[in-house]
């Protein structure tokens, strides 16, 4: 019973993230401000998918079974109110306590997370034993090496989560309260940690070819030490320009590892090509943040780089694989059909791609959010046409 109670509740995290996804378009389109924006795209759509996921495939990945297979259901509403609640309290107008409550919330569905995870793995913190097959046994190398950066993805998201708690309620902070050090770590050494660290092992089984060991070695230890380095040197411009090289150059590792593997691979399935093309965003991200570092801070551009790192690079990875776990074809809704994932990922490129010219041309960024907007809308519906196939 308890596979199947996981699994069901893991759709429901994924679902609600997409709700979020659209929620953060919305929200861009009406220009309800940076905060708001990131709140949903962050921590409505990243971190709830990220959530759900590493239910169900964090467990397997250390050999374990889920100890408490209750505990996404009792994170769910915790999580799902802590975002909301945070959004509105964004809002001018909205009183203070909407947010605390929304912060408190958010807090307590991170340490369920963590709890049930880490007493789930808590004889196999390293991640040495893989469950890794002898038929795959070349890949344990790899495998134990994206295992070990798992703990340190829940220590961002804890040390992040708390930050956001201590500066809401007087606690003593770890990095003063800065919500872009908070963004940061939760972004970075959460979501793009996971994402590369569980991508170095889906990836190649998904595309059936082997990654290079080098570029593993590269991308997982940098992302795992830049973010940390980034929250804490965020204003200061030396160790910020070390920290962005770090993260940059894991960044740009893990795409080019996605691109070999993409190159080495006979397999051609939409959901892979969607997370090639969050791969390519993501050495947009890192072109933006170098420009950010080196030759100032302007406000079109702080916008274009937190857009493309959560809807492009994190996003679109994110939807690839979700079209991959969950294929549009298998939708009773009309219009489900892999030609419409690939629409749907056009309209968020090509919403993204809108918005860096609107830098030139203002016009372009309008457009641009609308097509994000459209797009958001139909991953939303390929998913629950997905789910409810499944129900």
């Amino acid at each position: 019973m308890s596979a199947p109670r996981v699994s069901r509740w893991s759709r429901r995290f994924v679902a609600a993230g997409a709700l979020f996804f659209v929620g953060f378009a919305a929200a861009a389109l009406a220009g309800l401000g940076r905060r708001i924006e990131a709140v949903l795209a962050l921590y409505g759509f990243v971190l709830l998918t990220v959530f759900g996921k590493s239910y169900a495939l964090v467990p397997s990945y250390f050999d374990r079974s889920l100890s408490v297979p209750r505990a996404p259901a009792v994170q769910f509403p915790l999580s799902t109110v802590g975002v909301g609640a945070l959004a509105v309290g964004t809002l001018t107008g909205v009183p203070n306590g909407v947010s605390t409550v929304g912060t408190v919330s958010w807090f307590l569905g991170v340490l369920v997370w963590i709890g049930a995870l880490g007493w789930t793995v808590r004889d196999n913190l390293t991640g040495a034993e893989t469950g890794t097959g002898e038929h795959q046994a070349e890949r344990r190398p790899i495998d134990r090496a994206a295992n070990a950066a798992v703990p340190l993805v829940a220590l961002s998201v804890l040390a992040g989560s708390y930050e956001l708690l201590a500066a809401a309620v007087g606690l003593p902070t770890l990095l003063g309260g800065a919500t872009p050090r908070i963004s940061h770590l939760l972004g970075a050494g959460g979501a793009t940690l996971l994402v590369v660290a569980v991508g170095c092992r889906l990836f190649p089984r998904f595309l059936v070819a082997h990654p290079p060991r080098a570029l593993v070695a590269v991308a997982v230890p940098a992302c795992a030490i830049g973010p940390t380095l980034l929250a804490a040197g965020l204003y200061d411009g030396t160790l910020l320009a070390v920290a962005a090289g770090i993260e940059g150059t894991g960044i740009v590792g893990f795409a080019l590892l996605y691109a070999v593997l993409y190159a080495r691979s006979d397999r051609d399935r939409v959901g892979l090509t969607i997370a090639l093309l969050g791969v390519l965003a993501g050495v947009a991200v890192v072109a933006l943040a170098a420009h950010l570092v080196f030759a100032g801070r302007s406000t079109a551009v702080i916008r274009l780089h937190y857009r493309i790192a959560l809807a492009g690079f994190l996003g679109l990875v994110i939807v690839g694989a979700a079209v991959q776990f969950y294929p549009p074809t298998v939708g009773t809704w009309p219009g489900s059909s892999d030609r419409t994932a690939l629409a749907v990922v056009g309209l968020i490129a090509g919403g993204l791609v809108a918005q860096i010219a609107g830098l030139a041309v203002a016009p372009a960024t309008a457009v641009g959010e609308v097509a994000v907007l459209a797009g958001t809308g139909g991953y939303a519906y390929l998913l629950g046409s997905a789910f409810v196939a499944r129900s």
